[in-house]
This record gives structure tokens, C-alpha cells and sequence, in this order.
């Protein structure tokens, strides 16, 4: 999944040859690409076309990641178009939890909520 300019002649050769041996791994390697292109470029308004594609002829891990953003196809749009992220929310969830675990029967609630508090 590097970059196409990132390889060295040897290691294209080989690409090369695994490509032209096993067309599975040829297929998946380009749906994956594709799938990095909507990703990083945030293309989420493509994201069905690149699902009706995978569903057309890909081998089958491929075909059943590709199914999994339908089940719900206007988040994962929407996660993949607009700028905005819930990570760092994420990652407070996190910190309590941890918290929660690491004093979990040693401590009395309160204590739990001041070091919750004081950490924030």
C-alpha cells in the first residue's frame, strides 16, 4: 500500500509478478487503493460506487469489508466527507475508563470523581 513512486525496480518487479500470478490478489490490492484514494482525499460521496464495484467481482474478504458500510451508509458517508471528528471525546472516554478500572473496589466513588475532575 505504499505509494506507487516509493518502490524500489525490484520490489515493483515482484508486485509485478504476484499481480499477474493471482488475479485475486490483483483485484484486491486496486479496490484497496481506491479505498485509501476516499479516505484520504475525503471522496465519502463515492463511497457507494466503490461498494457496487467491490460487490461485482471481489475476492471475498474484500466483498465482505465492502458490506459492512452499508448497514449504515449515511454515517459512514458523512465520516468520510465532512472534516469533523469525535476523537478527542474518544480519547476522554478512554481516560475515565482507565481510571474507572484501575481503582476498580479500592476506592469509593468520589475519589473516582475527583481524579476524573483533576485530570480534566
Amino acid at each position: 500500500m505504499l505509494p506507487r513512486g516509493t518502490l524500489t525496480r525490484q520490489e515493483e518487479d515482484e508486485l509485478l509478478a504476484i499481480r499477474l500470478a493471482c488475479p485475486d490478489i490483483a483485484r484486491a490490492c486496486d479496490l484497496a487503493r481506491t479505498f485509501l484514494d476516499l479516505l484520504q482525499h475525503r471522496r465519502g460521496h463515492q463511497l457507494l460506487a466503490w461498494v457496487r464495484e467491490a460487490e461485482r467481482d471481489a475476492p471475498a474478504p474484500i466483498l465482505a469489508f465492502a458490506q459492512g458500510p452499508c448497514l449504515d451508509l449515511d454515517a459512514v458517508t458523512a465520516g468520510l466527507t465532512l472534516p469533523w471528528s469525535s476523537g478527542i471525546v474518544e480519547g476522554h472516554v478512554n481516560r475515565i475508563k482507565t481510571l474507572k478500572r484501575q481503582m476498580y473496589g479500592r476506592a469509593s466513588f468520589g475519589l473516582l470523581r475527583t481524579r476524573i475532575l483533576l485530570r480534566a
